[in-house]
């Protein structure tokens, strides 16, 4: 990573990661070969490394926390399905109240961490084919390249829509420095593009490294071809076939499998292992992960970390919508309302809420306060239920289709699906992602390709417009999108605004 860094002289214009250009020789009076530019430092096997670790870099911004919230909590409260403790964090509470405006520090951190990183994959993918290196390795770089530049524009087209597409290095006298936006068909057709040309670079099915493995590029595709054949572009059963089709593959592959602990999707020994797809990487002491004191209670003397910020935990109606005897929904399993006391073990204490258990480093909060727990992006359980979804969107229900979903079940310990039609079916796999995937950053993705809330009250699915939080809030056509961050509007004139904002 310190590699990484060495690439120096970069610029963020507009949200872009681009090399000064060579007006700035000018500023020189002599060569300084510890600055690098395009032109002399993409000239090793090791310059290829670098700039791909570089695009891995771009993944942890997102996931922090501290006394103003994080950004990923963002997707969680725009659900209507969260709750803080943290007064001080304007931006939770703002998205919370359904009053988010372009200031929001949340959204300004997804776009510009999302396009420096496209920014370091435009690099790597425009200057790693000039480098005499191992083919196979090459290839494999461009894979990896490829496939985060694509998953950056996915989470940047569902938060913001019309966005730029900027598919090269940008410099200061680029005629792309400040890019009109594109249409969201253009944005997904790239997207789709960049995953296809990484199935096909030889990475390997799985990697225990943490790094993107043919599973991850396959899932990822296969959520990409399930959001396509929904809302905004409304393709339709092709799309849901090939959702399907992209599932299967990694299904049939048995690469992968759920754990059966819950305890396993949050211990740091288990990390890019089993059910997890492709996670963002944290190590303890080196480069230890940040969100362990966002989601304990606010200054309840639970764990050994100082600070006790309580920035986001479950809203207890969500909690209860679970079905009677899941297990997700027990204590200490996706869940916690109880936990013993820093200066006291031997007591435990009602918390008076349900904070979130399945990204909570328990040896971190007892002894270590350095915690190495991964972020989950894709798991095993998503995968199974695309799968789910898109096969009966297809065809209506099938042994296929029910036996992916109800391995969810057995292990929550619900009984199995049967018997239903396809629209019960589509319910019931709806149901399922909102009380699986919760607080991973899904379900705001969920709402807004189909256009649906879960009513936690009536444990039915309604509109999205004019679907009312348990809280009081009601969402409106504009929360369909986030705004685009105020700075980015001002500095290019050729972005729009989105309606509403």
């Amino acid at each position: 990573m310190k590699k990484a860094l060495k690439i120096a002289s970069q610029a963020l214009l507009g949200g872009a990661l681009v090399f000064f250009g060579p007006g700035c020789k000018d500023f020189l009076e002599e060569p300084d070969r510890s600055n690098f530019t395009p032109e002399n430092y993409f000239t090793k096997p090791e310059h290829a490394e670098s700039v791909v670790n570089a695009i891995y870099e771009s993944l942890r911004p997102v996931t922090g926390g501290g006394f103003n919230g994080a950004p990923w909590m963002m997707l969680e409260f725009a659900t209507g399905l969260a709750n803080t403790e943290l007064g001080q964090a304007q931006s939770s509470i703002n998205i919370r109240n359904l009053v988010n405006n372009s200031d929001n520090e949340y959204g300004n951190t997804y776009w510009v961490s999302s396009y420096r990183g496209i920014g370091n994959a435009n690099l790597a993918i425009a200057k790693i084919p000039g480098i005499a290196m191992d083919e196979a390795v090459k290839k494999k770089s461009l894979g990896e390249a490829r496939f985060l530049r694509a998953y950056f524009y996915y989470n940047l087209v569902r938060i913001f829509g019309k966005i730029p597409l900027i598919t090269q290095p940008v410099g200061l006298d680029s005629p792309e420095l400040y890019p009109s936006p594109a249409t969201e068909e253009a944005v997904y057709n790239l997207i789709v593009e960049d995953l296809l040309v990484a199935e096909s670079s030889e990475l390997p099915l799985v990697d225990p490294r943490g790094r993107a493995s043919l599973g991850a590029v396959k899932s990822l595709l296969s959520s990409v071809y399930l959001t396509m054949a929904g809302f905004p572009l409304e393709k339709g059963p092709e799309y849901y076939q090939k959702a399907a089709d992209k599932a299967n593959e990694v299904i049939a592959s048995n690469q992968y499998s759920l754990f059966a602990s819950y305890d396993d999707l949050h211990s740091v020994a288990r990390k890019n292992t089993g059910e997890h797809l492709f996670m963002v990487q944290f190590a303890p002491v080196i480069l230890p992960s940040n969100w362990q004191t966002s989601i304990i209670p606010y200054n309840q003397g639970i764990s050994a970390y100082s600070d006790e910020t309580g920035a986001i935990f479950a809203n207890k109606e969500f909690v209860e919508s679970y079905a009677a005897g899941d297990k997700r929904a027990e204590e200490k399993q996706f869940y916690y309302r109880t936990f013993t006391l820093s200066d006291n073990r031997a007591r435990t204490v009602d918390l008076g809420g349900y904070y979130l258990f399945k990204h909570f480093d328990t040896d971190a909060h007892l002894t270590t306060t350095s915690s190495g727990l991964n972020w989950p992006l894709m798991r095993y359980a998503e995968l199974l239920l695309i799968y789910a979804e898109a096969a009966n969107e297809v065809a209506g229900p099938s042994a296929p289709a029910y036996e992916a979903v109800n391995k969810i079940r057995r292990r929550a310990k619900l009984p199995e699906l049967a018997g239903l039609g396809q629209q019960p079916l589509r319910e019931a796999i709806w149901r399922e992602r909102w009380h699986e995937l919760s607080f991973e950053n899904k379900t705001w993705f969920d709402m807004a390709r189909l256009r649906k809330a879960f009513n936690v009250t009536t444990k039915s699915f309604e509109p999205f417009v004019g679907h009312r939080f348990s809280y009081g809030p009601t969402l409106q056509q504009k929360e369909l999108l986030f705004p685009i961050p105020t700075a980015e509007i001002r500095n290019n004139k050729n972005l729009v605004q989105n309606p509403g904002y």
